[in-house]
């Protein structure tokens, strides 16, 4: 199949890629950096998913979306992860080859705990989420979800992880006492559109138990 994916360069939209390449599917990466990844079923555009005039024309349809970019405590959270989100999906989702669509979320969406704008934005993609699901189980017999992480062990969170006084406040309240692991994600990502025919409209929290027993978000503010 072919796969679209946002947010390619590095962390787990690199590791998602990856995993469907490993699995041979034909992947288009979108982001805002070079491409990270050498594989002759791997092409990459750089651009900005907030810029629709940088939108190409792909040669392959797209059977699977995972809009997977986003931005963390910057000034532009809601510009890029909602409306930016919406664009691409609108453009590349919603169209008939399509089998899947997965919204990269947060925990953050469901606890409100994190920074104000990146909480409104990924808030507004379940709700945005339930929208497309709707239409495209109507029009295409596609599926569509949202996965909401939490902790993940990327560069973007050595914040906290290399921090080993933050890490133990967040173990504390962690009942498996542990984060995913890039690996962990991209076997979710590949289950949720590849493997699922049957959920649908949902948001789908993994965080190792933390949400339900401790609402807490920890991290080291200036």
């Amino acid at each position: 199949m072919n796969i679209l994916i946002t947010g390619t360069s590095k962390g787990i939209g690199k590791s998602v890629a990856q995993k469907f390449l490993d699995n041979g599917h034909f992947v288009y990466g979108f982001d805002l950096e070079k491409a990270s990844i050498s594989n002759e079923n791997y092409k990459h555009f750089q651009l900005d998913i907030q810029d629709v005039s940088k939108y190409p024309i792909l040669d392959k349809e797209i059977d699977i979306l995972i809009n997977n970019a986003g931005l963390q405590n910057s000034s532009n959270d809601i510009n890029n992860n909602l409306v930016g989100t919406i664009q691409i999906t609108e453009k590349y989702g919603i169209q008939k080859n399509i089998k899947s669509i997965l919204f990269n979320i947060s925990a953050s969406a469901q606890t409100g705990f994190e920074f104000p704008e990146y909480v409104a934005s990924k808030s507004g993609l379940v709700g945005y989420m339930k929208n497309v699901a709707s239409r495209v189980a109507k029009e295409y017999k596609a599926t569509c979800n949202s996965i909401s992480l939490g902790g993940v062990l990327t560069d973007s969170n050595n914040a906290v992880i290399n921090n080993l006084e933050l890490w133990n406040k967040i173990m504390d309240v962690t009942p498996l006492k542990k984060w995913l692991t890039l690996d962990e994600v991209a076997e979710w990502f590949y289950f949720l559109t590849v493997i699922n025919k049957s959920l649908t409209g949902q948001d789908i929290l993994i965080d190792n138990g933390e949400k339900d027993l401790n609402n807490t978000f920890v991290w080291p503010y200036p």
